[in-house]
């Protein structure tokens, strides 16, 4: 006879493979409530009507507001919040070109991460399964990405076009490794986020002048050529395996 005492199948699986989608589920909802929220707070006005006090505060609790700007911003990338332009624009602005854009970056690449892992955690393992045993031109462009990732990662962060939101999602759906995850992320957005942060560091005269600041900068030939450059250089490597055949360089 059959033990008919058997605990029931895939219980403890169920309840554990809905755990993994906790993070996502924490970062989605974050993410819809601060679009409603605080759209107001994370703005130019609001950087513009607070500038004082968030100098004075700076003055005389330097580290303290370095520490805060950084955990700021590594919630703003982390949970998908709106004013992630203005947050970099106020390291600028804040901390100078220099020590902000060290700010900046090191924010978005902890905050970038966090949202790596979340989606790996709850949809990268599975889906990066099902996509290598695909066939036909799935598989075959999940493999062209694995024999080029280095290269992929960097044109994801180097070319403008890009969102940031979805350059943090695709390599987690893609089984990239982590260190490379981090270093690329960290290396490839410091191009466009100097760029930023310079302006930010100028916002004293555009506040002056009762002006707003130029975000376009980024696309004007002398900043924009030199990053489609790095981006060219990201992507030899591919061109250079097409040609010769190898399958690592």
């Amino acid at each position: 006879m059959s033990d008919m005492t058997q605990t029931p199948p895939n219980d403890s699986e169920t309840k554990s493979g809905l755990s993994r989608y906790v993070p996502l589920i924490a970062i989605l909802a974050v993410a819809v409530i601060g679009a409603f929220t605080l759209k107001d707070y994370l703005s130019f006005d609001a950087l513009r009507d607070n500038r004082e006090a968030l100098i004075a505060f700076r003055d005389s609790n330097y580290l303290v507001a370095a520490l805060g700007f950084l955990a700021i911003y590594i919630a703003i990338v982390g949970f998908s919040l709106p004013g992630g332009t203005i947050a970099t624009l106020t390291g600028g602005f804040l901390f100078g070109t220099t020590f902000g854009a060290l700010f900046n970056v090191t924010g978005a690449t902890i905050g970038a991460t966090l949202i790596f892992l979340a989606a790996r955690y709850g949809l990268g393992n599975r889906l990066g399964a099902k996509l290598e045993n695909s066939q036909g031109a799935i598989k075959k462009i999940k493999d062209g990405i694995d024999e080029n990732q280095w290269s992929m990662l960097f044109i994801l962060r180097l070319v403008p076009a890009v969102p940031f939101f979805i350059a943090n999602l695709i390599p987690a759906f893609l089984e990239v490794p982590l260190h490379r995850y981090v270093i690329s992320t960290f290396f490839g957005i410091i191009p466009a986020t100097f760029v930023f942060t310079s302006v930010g560091a100028g916002l004293g005269e555009v506040f002056a002048k009762g002006e707003t600041p130029d975000l376009g900068i980024i696309f004007e030939p002398h900043i924009l050529l030199p990053i489609l450059g790095l981006s060219a250089l990201a992507v030899l490597p591919v061109i250079i395996k097409a040609i010769t055949g190898k399958k690592d360089i």
